[in-house]
């Protein structure tokens, strides 16, 4: 009797959107507005061109804050595809930190507790990071079911990406602030049957062993 094959494995490139002119002093949340810097639109085409040698995308999902979606238009135009907004890929929800200058929050006692035990920390009015992993996974775990065998670009924000990172590598979430993911960069998850396995981190080079 023949065997039966397993599901196929789905490749998702999560791609943190280029810089703006706030990367690095302002934690803007999900304030809009905020658009790509130049060197943020760069690293988009940079990311978009490295992505191009993969010839068989299946589609790219975008957060719908404006500096993802600025991000993915140039990947999605190499691929001759429509950008798919996706709520799932939303930066975290700081809610009163929105705006805050990092300098200044970096100095509350909080701050401890964002770095060291984000599991037990809600954002005033806004999100808690467990809510924000649940809800990135579960976006992703969507993408998964609906293109199986097929490589998907997910364009999200550097913390929503460093807990979907975490999750594929069995970390606590306590842990994730132990990743980097730098603006422009592309991080690489196959999802198969065996569970998830992360082939790529943080990457700014050559994705051709995606493909």
């Amino acid at each position: 009797m023949p065997r039966r094959s397993g599901p196929r494995s789905t490749t998702i490139l999560l791609v943190r959107h280029g810089q703006t002119p706030t990367t690095g002093r302002v934690l803007p949340g999900r304030a809009p507005g905020l658009h790509l810097a130049e060197a943020g639109r760069a690293q988009a085409e940079a990311a978009a061109k490295r992505i191009a040698q993969i010839k068989r995308v299946a589609a790219v999902y975008s957060s719908p804050l404006e500096r993802a979606r600025e991000t993915a238009m140039p990947i999605a135009r190499a691929q001759g595809l429509a950008v798919r907004i996706e709520r799932g890929l939303l930066e975290l929800d700081i809610g009163r930190w929105t705006g805050e200058r990092l300098d200044r929050v970096s100095k509350r006692p909080e701050w401890s507790t964002v770095q060291r035990y984000p599991s037990g920390f809600r954002f005033p009015d806004g999100e808690s990071f467990v809510e924000m992993q649940t809800r990135i996974t579960a976006a992703l775990a969507r993408m998964v079911e609906r293109h199986r065998g097929g490589v998907v670009i997910a364009v999200s924000h550097a913390d929503p990406i460093k807990a979907a990172l975490a999750h594929a590598l069995g970390m606590h979430l306590d842990h994730f602030q132990r990743l980097a993911i730098a603006p422009g960069s592309i991080t690489t998850i196959v999802y198969g049957a065996g569970g998830p396995m992360v082939i790529g981190m943080n990457a700014l080079g050559d994705t051709a062993a995606a493909s």
